[in-house]
């Protein structure tokens, strides 16, 4: 796995591009990984030189951050590791007020999160999705609260409309409350919809994409055939369900799936390799989550950005996942856009006007030996 750690958005935060997702820790919901195994996939990730660790209250009933804070604690990584974890679903049926983004969950939330991952401060604290109900304003001072507490050091938005964020991160410019530090949303080929709004709003006001379900459901990994039966994986278990986030088995899919076979195979790469590279070089992204229910699955997935993708091959995936713009987008073309400019070439900044920060080399040294 790749060495080098960059920071989250406009944070000082220096993470890993690849994350261990915690939501396959336990097998409360009737899949997912054994306390072994998941200790297993830790100890992987670790040994390769990974340092972020996604999980959330509600995972897997709360074991999820129970391990996860055990596997940190037992190799003494606190000080190494940056704990990302969420609130916002409920922990008590027919109590709306253990649910949601209003300070009183927030602050139940929190202390309940610390409490179980064994530590007395969370790196990055996101609201997990948007509830339609709490002002912004309520969100953003409750979780600046928390970081002037030191029960937060950064903060972050998790599937929240593009005009939320938007509006989340002028509120705390404003107010001078913690800034919104990272997006966490779903990105793959399979799914391109947020580089309209959210990767635009990534790269211009400094929040970091953190990517789930880079491999849709397990879809891109390879392991699903369009002529085989069921029980081929977990997305199986949702072929006749109406939950949005798993309707994966598509005309569209499909062909994405066939064209990322045939790259994968001219690069000697695995399918899910190729697909994770592709989605963590993409404009914005900061970090992908990856989440595996087998050791070797994620032994797999870490080895995503030991390659490059060649631009013709990344030029063929691109064409075969690409999705028509929503309007108003089509207005913001070149089409358009050079009746505004009069036909004369016109850019924001020449290119080689902001180069890229890289800290690398040998250290000098501090000894007369």
């Amino acid at each position: 796995m790749s060495m080098t750690y960059y920071t989250l958005g406009n944070s000082g935060l220096r993470i890993i591009r690849l994350a261990l997702g915690t939501m396959t820790f336990g097998t409360e919901w009737g899949w997912g990984a054994d306390r072994d195994t998941a200790r297993a996939m830790f100890d992987a990730y670790v040994e390769a030189g990974g340092n972020f660790f996604d999980t959330a209250d509600l995972y897997t009933g709360g074991t999820a951050e129970t391990w996860l804070g055990e596997f940190v604690a037992e190799r003494g990584l606190r000080d190494k590791a940056v704990i990302a974890t969420k609130f916002t679903f409920n922990s008590e049926p027919g109590n709306p007020n253990a649910g949601g983004n209003g300070r009183k969950n927030i602050m139940r939330a929190v202390d309940a999160s610390l409490k179980r991952l064994g530590t007395d401060h969370i790196d990055l604290y996101l609201l997990h999705v948007w509830d339609r109900i709490t002002p912004a304003e309520e969100v953003l001072r409750t979780l600046d609260d928390l970081v002037r507490a030191g029960k937060v050091r950064h903060i972050g938005l998790s599937d929240v409309p593009a005009w939320y964020a938007g509006r989340a991160q002028a509120i705390a410019e404003l107010r001078g409350y913690e800034p919104v530090s990272a997006l966490q949303l779903e990105y793959s080929l399979a799914e391109r919809a947020i580089e309209h709004e959210y990767v635009p709003f990534a790269t211009h006001h400094g929040a970091g994409i953190m990517v789930w379900s880079p491999l849709a459901s397990g879809l891109l990994s390879g392991k699903y055939k369009l002529t085989q039966g069921a029980n081929a994986g977990r997305l199986d278990g949702f072929r006749n369900t109406t939950h949005p986030g798993f309707q994966k088995f598509s005309d569209r899919n499909w062909a994405i799936v066939a064209e990322l076979e045939k790259v994968a195979t001219e690069l000697g790469r695995s399918m899910a390799q190729v697909a994770l590279n592709w989605v963590a070089t993409r404009p914005g992204v900061a970090s992908v989550i990856l989440r595996a229910t087998k050791l070797s699955q994620l032994e797999d997935n870490l080895g995503a950005l030991d390659f490059s993708i060649p631009a013709e091959l990344r030029a063929r995936l691109e064409k075969v996942s690409a999705t028509p713009a929503p309007f108003p987008h089509p207005y913001f073309g070149s089409e358009i856009q050079v009746r505004v400019t009069g036909g004369a070439v016109t850019g924001d900044k020449p290119a080689g006007y902001s180069p890229a920060v890289m800290i690398e080399g040998e250290a000098v040294s501090i000894s007369s030996d």
